[in-house]
């Protein structure tokens, strides 16, 4: 193998920028030609490539985002679009790949193997932390980390004007976000798609805690799990406390991802270059007990990393 690929995939998380230096200087020290797609696997439909050396990557590791842009690509959806995405890559050249993302982007690579035979390795890269077989995706940290700063600032206003405040952060099928936030932040209620929340319990917690002399209230809500105006609505007048919205949105998505984020990318980046090359193919970069291991993509895919229940009862015990 003379030549790879290396691209970002689906829903940006911070570290894949890290990612993208480890596989671009790795491979290069490794005597490879490395190429990055622009703008995902739209990019790769379309020929968007560039070769990339030392240079490209230089004080990168530092930023959020991804410099290779990403989207999602509807037509790679389809076996035409993916085999004409095969047919950019066998020109160019490119006889291996790395694509960092989520299941999405891990499912595109697993269908070009299978279809077209490309060797493919894939990197986590989702805030959800909703992959299978890997303890930690890259971004998952400093997500966390921004939500939990976040939630820390709206506690000073609570308190000074003893209110309750519901704080949507993302998490369409996943509460990943939502358990972990409240549990570090000491909120007094988690709510998230993988467990059905009784409104009339949960608001009479509440209200006995306020009616103890607790000034302020925090309740963090997975947007999958309804949302926070839903949310809002269903405890309103009915917790002693004056109710205010707080969505966070896509500012958990930016940010200088942690030391944590950057040490994990940059170790699966180098680990993938060093799986195509040593020939291994459709295999996931995983986190597992502090070490990096390659486990089949199909094995990842098939469910969803479940939530776990420990943490959620820790919350409910400790709130």
């Amino acid at each position: 193998m003379k030549t790879i690929g290396v691209l970002t995939s689906g829903g940006d998380s911070p570290g894949m920028n890290a990612a993208i230096r480890a596989v671009v200087r790795f491979g290069v020290k490794n005597g490879l030609k490395v190429i990055g797609i622009q703008r995902g696997y739209c990019g790769m439909i379309d020929g968007a490539f560039k070769e990339m050396n030392f240079s490209d990557v230089a004080g990168i590791m530092e930023r959020g985002g991804t410099i290779l842009r990403t989207s999602r690509c509807g037509e790679f959806y389809t076996p035409e679009g993916r085999a004409k995405a095969a047919a950019k890559l066998k020109n160019a050249g490119i006889e291996g790949l790395v694509v960092i993302g989520g299941e999405g982007s891990l499912t595109g690579a697993k269908l070009l193997y299978e279809e077209h035979r490309i060797p493919v390795v894939g990197i986590p890269g989702t805030i959800d932390n909703d992959i299978a077989q890997t303890d930690m995706c890259i971004g998952v940290d400093t997500c966390l980390n921004t939500v939990i700063d976040a939630i820390q600032k709206l506690k000073d206003t609570a308190t000074s004007h003893e209110r309750a405040f519901v704080v949507e952060v993302m998490g369409r099928e996943s509460g990943y976000i939502a358990l972990n936030a409240a549990l570090a932040t000491g909120s007094e209620a988690a709510i998230v798609p993988e467990v059905p929340v009784d409104f009339g319990k949960l608001a009479e917690r509440l209200f006995e805690e306020r009616k103890r002399g607790k000034i302020n209230c925090i309740i963090v809500v997975a947007e999958g799990a309804g949302g926070a105006i839903q949310v809002a609505k269903n405890l309103q007048d009915r917790i002693g406390y004056e109710t205010r919205i707080t969505i966070l949105g896509h500012v958990q998505r930016g940010g200088s991802p942690t030391a944590f984020d950057r040490l994990l990318a940059s170790r699966m980046g180098a680990e993938a270059v060093k799986a195509l090359m040593n020939g291994e193919t459709c295999m996931m970069m995983a986190l597992r007990m502090n070490r990096i291991e390659h486990v089949p993509i199909a094995e990842a895919l098939k469910s969803k990393k479940g939530l776990d229940m420990s943490l959620y009862e820790l919350s409910l015990t400790l709130s």
